[in-house]
């Protein structure tokens, strides 16, 4: 696992960075907390700061990229340096996919992308729900998943979002040992219509891996049982946060409808494996 002093440094490296571009960093702080993998992240220290880092994040046979220097420090090759590192963790892990992420007002991540060869490949709205009048819940109930339901949950997520029924499957056994995340179980007449995630962090509650049948859908399960999450966060006094892609039109307009507020967007690009 990530020492404390290596947490604090990201944290503090975050800090810095988001202040001075205004900007918002997706670093996937709910798996740093969990690595159980050392190999992942990398790191450049000077006189015990943190001053670069970049952290490789696998879901299923795609890695994710995410990273960060020091505003004083850039231009210096630190970022180079880091990324060369990574790539022989990707090739000795095999991944088959890669994914740069890089918020989309940042003109440092832009610009040291631009003379690399990758492509753009999607952006996602970061949404913070506010405060609004939700509806009764009349039809759907929710329960919390079991291992029975393992089939159900990763069927759907590869119909949903595009995946290998190996790669659901693998990204359902990586989550299991997350203490702090909750699965449900969206039903209809105690039949399985969707699921949905909860990561439940000290100040924000993450909604993720949103999905209903597609038989299912355009019914109205999908927005009551939003609501019904939304209900039960609220007691945390938590931020109840969720990303969606920018193309995902009928998600936009549900997630609107139900409280949710576009924030910052994040902009992924694809590296192609020959390159890594």
């Amino acid at each position: 696992m990530l020492t404390a002093k290596q947490l604090e440094g990201i944290r503090h490296l975050q800090n810095q960075c988001e202040q001075n571009d205004k900007i918002k960093l997706k670093l996937n702080w709910e798996m740093l907390r969990e690595r159980q993998d050392e190999s992942l992240d990398f790191f450049v220290w000077e006189d015990d700061e943190l001053i670069a880092y970049l952290a490789l994040y696998g879901f299923g046979s795609t890695v994710e990229v995410c990273g960060m220097v020091k505003p004083g420090e850039r231009r210096k090759g630190h970022f180079t340096t880091l990324w060369k590192q990574a790539q022989q963790a990707i090739q000795s892990k095999r991944f088959n996919k890669v994914l740069f992420n890089a918020p989309g007002t940042s003109e440092s991540a832009k610009g040291w992308l631009a003379v690399r060869p990758c492509t753009y490949s999607f952006s996602e709205f970061h949404m913070h729900w506010k405060q609004k009048e939700l509806a009764e819940i009349v039809e759907v109930k929710l329960r919390e998943a079991t291992l029975q339901d393992k089939e159900f949950e990763t069927t759907l997520d590869a119909e949903a979002f595009s995946l290998s029924i190996e790669d659901a499957v693998s990204y359902y056994d990586e989550r299991l040992s997350r203490e702090r995340e909750y699965r449900y179980i969206i039903e209809i007449d105690e039949t399985p219509v969707g699921k949905i995630r909860v990561m439940r962090n000290q100040d924000e509650s993450y909604l993720s891996g949103f999905a209903v049948l597609a038989e299912c859908r355009g019914k109205g399960y999908g927005n009551q049982a939003l609501q019904w999450i939304v209900k039960q966060e609220l007691p945390t006094g938590n931020i109840i946060k969720l990303d969606v892609e920018t193309k995902n039109d009928q998600a936009l307009k549900l997630y609107e409808r139900i409280g949710f507020v576009q924030q910052e967007r994040q902009d992924y690009y694809e590296v192609p494996l020959a390159q890594t």
